[in-house]
């Protein structure tokens, strides 16, 4: 997703996106492939990776990237899921350092409480690069870069579509909120950014409430919002996941995803733009989970001796309807 990495980095990365999603907290895996990577003074890497978990389709193509990149860079990768808890993320990490890889990467469960565990990684003097999700800790040393999106500006890129598309309507227009996981960076973010623009008077928020980013958390917080709720014009999901559950809640309703209730969702995975495509979802602002490469780029860079820049950022789109049909048969996840 990110595209800028530095001069020291050594040698070019291959994208091979494969199969291969799974892993978990009470064992973890571990996958080497292709000729041995390597960091400062010619060393083949041990790279120790702890995921969220497995909660959407864009988590899933996120672990293939990751697990493909590192087989394409010949870096060893030791693997853990967290199944959505924090404590088991600790627990990963903490074993990685046990066993003395030479990085260590996550993308966090929630953005808190992780000083104690990253002091631990930073006195055995293993580097930590965050993916995709940003923590807020007492000193910022206590890792080195975070190779992730720009949550806010996916948000504020929503609320911008919103302005317009309800730009002449008189109001009141009546908003529902199917919220990331409670306490992640992209849900804290995503909702800061969209409600910074979604100012005017006329926009209420009707209900707001996490659907944990997944297809079934987003029918079930939707079907309780129909029933509470008979006046919802407009669906702002923080996934396509739970955009994709919400779309089965409203037509078990009566209701028309897409002309009764307008859906504006963030990632744009396939099932995400099929359902665009068709025009049950409105509008998809994109969030790429292919972050492999950049991590292993990253990765090679900062056991070189390179300083890279404490976040990484990403370029993404947009896309209408019209720009999902032509967009799908070149989707990779």
């Amino acid at each position: 997703m990110f595209r800028k990495t530095t001069a020291a980095v050594a040698g070019i990365l291959v994208l091979a996106l494969t199969s291969g999603c799974g892993g978990s907290s009470s064992g973890g895996s571990t996958a080497t492939a292709g000729s041995s990577a390597a960091g400062g003074g010619g060393k083949a890497i041990t790279l120790g990776f702890s995921q969220v978990g497995s909660e959407s389709g864009w988590r899933a193509a996120n672990t293939d990237s990751v697990k493909s990149a590192a087989a394409a860079a010949g870096v060893t990768l030791k693997f853990s899921d967290a199944q959505q808890k924090q404590e088991n993320q600790i627990k990963a990490i903490r074993s990685f350092i046990q066993q003395k890889v030479d990085v260590i990467s996550f993308s966090p469960v929630v953005t808190t409480g992780w000083d104690t565990v990253l002091k631990e990684a930073k006195d055995a003097k293993i580097p930590v690069i965050l993916t995709d999700r940003s923590v807020e800790v007492s000193d910022p040393s206590l890792y080195v870069t975070l190779v992730g999106s720009d949550f806010t500006l996916e948000g504020t890129k929503a609320g911008t579509w919103v302005n317009t598309e309800f730009a002449s309507a008189a109001g009141p227009v009546n908003i529902a909120e199917l919220q990331g996981t409670t306490g992640s960076a992209p849900a804290i973010e995503r909702k800061k950014g969209f409600f910074s623009v979604v100012t005017d008077p006329k926009f209420k928020l009707v209900a707001s409430q996490t659907g944990d980013f997944t297809r079934a958390g987003g029918k079930q917080v939707m079907t309780a919002f129909l029933q509470a709720h008979k006046d919802i014009n407009l669906l702002f999901a923080h996934n396509d996941d739970m955009a994709l559950g919400a779309i089965e809640a409203i037509q078990a309703a009566g209701l028309t995803p897409g002309k009764d209730i307008k859906i504006i969702s963030i990632d744009a995975v396939h099932d995400g733009m099929q359902a665009l495509s068709d025009g049950k979802i409105s509008h998809i602002v994109e969030c790429s989970p292919l972050l492999g490469p950049q991590l292993m780029d990253t990765a090679k860079s900062v056991l070189s001796g390179a300083t890279p820049e404490k976040w990484i950022k990403t370029n993404e789109s947009e896309f209408t309807p019209a720009q999902a049909k032509a967009e799908l048969p070149n989707r990779k996840y």
